[in-house]
């Protein structure tokens, strides 16, 4: 049971991630918002798809958050031949005590990195959703826990590339979001030749986090406070995907509890202890556009999930009452 006194405040959640912040952005030049967005997920408890073309840095962003945090971390490079034992586990025969021993798998680990996931096969890849969702593995009629915190940073590539897989429904909406590292500025190009020309940052980047501090900082965040204008307008934002004639599956129910915990996150990174509109609406997009599927006419009109859920943003009312930080008549102190 966490105490008063094992919790964090909101200033220390501050200082610790600022602190990790830094210690990413030292490797990842010019995308500060991306760098952000990572750090919300790590807070909120969810797990983060990195989908990009080869060579912008999803690997060097997922293993610098990891290499910030004094956790342990397993690295597992999906290719078509994984089995989802080599990411589970598998239980091997004694033959000294005549029994089955269990290995633990790649994903007994804090941070796990899954490189490529969409070259794997969909049979390897639905290897990781118990572990996702449950925090836990099931095999051979017995459930092993997962440590905790536990965080799966997933890089892949567009499914129009060579040899990729697309990732099944099931699997892409277990990632609280999906982010794009995209091309660096040319300033930030130039800077990353002067910095990473003779090595790699990785080698010199130290962790400036433990564990323990992330669950206290976890904490912190379930208590930043949502008013009920703000959950009634992230239910609406929800609802209308499902509702859309441009989308022929919205967004799920995991996916409003997923919005849900990103913007107390937001709001926490940003030093306050309540959420406002403007968080949902920044964190939209990066949470529900990689959940939904445009219909086959909307893909020809070349319309994407990004552009549905602006049209969406558009025309969902924003609460009123909260859209500036007032405070409602007998609201939460916490509140506004």
């Amino acid at each position: 049971m966490t105490t008063y006194d094992d919790r964090a405040s909101l200033a220390d959640l501050t200082t610790t991630a600022e602190r990790i912040r830094q210690s990413v952005e030292s490797v990842i030049e010019g995308k500060p918002e991306v760098v952000r967005l990572a750090l919300t997920v790590l807070l909120a408890e969810g797990h983060l798809l990195i989908e990009d073309v080869p060579g912008v840095g999803k690997t060097m962003l997922a293993k610098a958050l990891a290499k910030s945090i004094d956790c342990s971390v397993q690295r597992i490079q999906f290719t078509p031949d994984l089995l989802p034992s080599d990411i589970t586990g598998v239980s091997i025969y004694d033959q000294q005590t005549h029994e089955f021993e269990f290995k633990p798998g790649a994903v007994f680990a804090q941070i796990v990195i899954g490189d490529e996931i969409n070259r794997a096969s969909p049979k390897t890849q639905s290897a990781l959703l118990e572990s996702m969702e449950e925090r836990q593995v099931t095999t051979d009629g017995k459930t092993y826990r997962l440590p905790s915190p536990f965080m799966v940073v997933a890089t892949q590539n567009p499914v129009e590339m060579e040899g990729t897989y697309p990732l099944p429904e099931a699997q892409r909406d277990r990632f609280m979001a999906r982010v794009s590292v995209g091309y660096p500025s040319p300033e930030a190009e130039l800077e990353m030749l002067d910095v990473h020309g003779g090595q790699s940052p990785l080698d010199d980047l130290a962790a400036v986090a433990h564990a323990h501090d992330i669950l206290k900082l976890i904490d912190a965040v379930r208590e930043v406070y949502v008013a009920q204008p703000v959950r009634r307008y992230i239910v609406d934002l929800v609802s209308a995907t499902r509702h859309h004639p441009e989308l022929r599956l919205g967004a799920s129910p995991r996916a409003t509890l997923h919005l849900l915990r990103a913007v107390k996150a937001s709001a926490a990174l940003a030093g306050r202890e309540y959420v406002l509109p403007d968080d949902v609406q920044a964190l939209a997009a990066p949470v529900l556009a990689h959940r939904l599927l445009p219909t086959a006419q909307a893909q020809l009109s070349r319309r994407t999930s990004e552009q549905v859920i602006a049209e969406i943003l558009q025309r969902t009312p924003v609460p009123a009452a909260t859209a500036r930080g007032e405070q409602p008549p007998g609201a939460d102190v916490r509140g506004f």
